[in-house]
């Protein structure tokens, strides 16, 4: 049997290469036979530029500053073939670069500054498409951090005047309101209530100056409250939105892949809705059901019922923390306890 493995990040966990290689080993050690295919995917966060790595361009590494101003080497694919660069703004700003875990205190003062320092790397190496993956991020500041790297926003606008740039993100979140950057995603980021308010406000009037500058309303678009309102700075400066992880899935020949499938294996921190709208998981499965492939889902957390995922084209989904016993051991030991939850998925699955 061929099979796919091709999971997205498991949080600060593990890396889709390193989730991808943690499942195939699992599953040699119950099917030794079977042919693997390891394809690991991003939907433009964490281990986007990681799972580019190798396959185009050269890695190059910037020092730039982090979340809270602290320096942190930041790597990034230049495709020199094509005049691409490939930025992760989770290399620059993600909650991973944080000292501990987020609190009300970064929530308000993570800043995107090194995702702009990033930018300009790009352009000095003459990139003439910049594409940015958008997730992760520890920071709720509507991309203002970014554009004060770049030197504000009229000097950014003219650096980025005729460079394709594009805002790889499957999140479709507006920047402002009940379903905007700071409600929806600010507590994920150690904000409170109060500060939920202050990130809210902020960005609100932020986003006039965003308005301008685009000379038209950027707020409402779909991905604009992507990566802490990343998307609406970039859409502003005449990005245009692309799904993360149709990005990746062209780079990694995924749509042929999948063809060649009996079966396909993927994965992520947590399972749940987000994870069915246009996510790596949702995407895998939409081409996999009209050629009745099976999808199996190895997740950190599964909090989708039976009905939700058969209607979503999923065979079946199984949770690493109910595999480890506990959601801390399933973080502590991920490598360990997803091999052991991939060996047992393999020792059950039939042909």
């Amino acid at each position: 049997m061929r099979v796919l493995i091709a999971p997205d990040c498991y949080g600060d966990s593990l890396t889709a290469v390193e989730a991808a290689q943690s499942i195939a080993a699992g599953w040699r050690q119950a099917r030794p036979d079977d042919d693997l295919v390891l394809a690991p995917q991003s939907d433009g966060g964490p281990g986007f530029v990681g799972v580019l790595a190798g396959r185009l361009g050269e890695v190059r590494h910037t020092r730039v500053s982090g979340p809270l101003d602290d320096e942190v080497d930041a790597d990034w694919v230049d495709d020199r073939a094509t005049s691409t660069a490939y930025i992760e703004c989770a290399q620059a700003c993600g909650l991973a670069l944080l000292p501990g875990p987020p609190t009300p205190d970064t929530a308000v003062a993570a800043h995107s500054r090194g995702v702009g320092q990033l930018i300009a790397a790009a352009l000095e190496a003459g990139a003439e498409t910049i594409v940015v993956g958008l997730g992760g991020s520890s920071c709720t500041d509507g991309g203002r951090g970014m554009i004060e790297a770049l030197g504000g926003l009229a000097e950014a606008k003219a650096a980025l005047a005729g460079v394709d740039l594009i805002a790889a993100t499957d999140v479709e979140h507006p920047l402002l309101g009940p379903m905007g950057a700071a409600r929806v995603f600010g507590p994920q980021k150690g904000a409170d209530a109060h500060v939920v308010d202050i990130l809210e406000q902020r960005m609100t009037a932020w986003a006039a100056e965003l308005d301008a500058l685009a000379g038209h309303t950027v707020s409402p678009l779909p991905g604009a409250g992507a990566a802490g309102g990343l998307g609406a700075a970039l859409l502003a400066l005449g990005a245009r939105r692309e799904s993360g992880a149709a990005v990746i899935a062209e780079h990694t020949g995924l749509a042929a892949d999948i063809v060649a499938a009996d079966a396909i294996v993927t994965g992520e921190g947590r399972f749940d809705d987000q994870s069915l709208h246009g996510k790596v998981v949702s995407a895998l499965a939409g081409g996999a059901r009209a050629r009745g492939i099976p999808v199996i889902v190895l997740a950190g957390q599964v909090t989708l019922g039976p009905a939700e995922l058969a209607e979503a084209g999923i065979t079946a989904a199984h949770a690493i923390a109910d595999y480890a016993g506990s959601v801390q051991v399933a973080i502590d030991d991920a490598a360990a306890q997803l091999t052991g939850l991939a060996r047992q998925t393999a020792a059950s699955t039939r042909e």
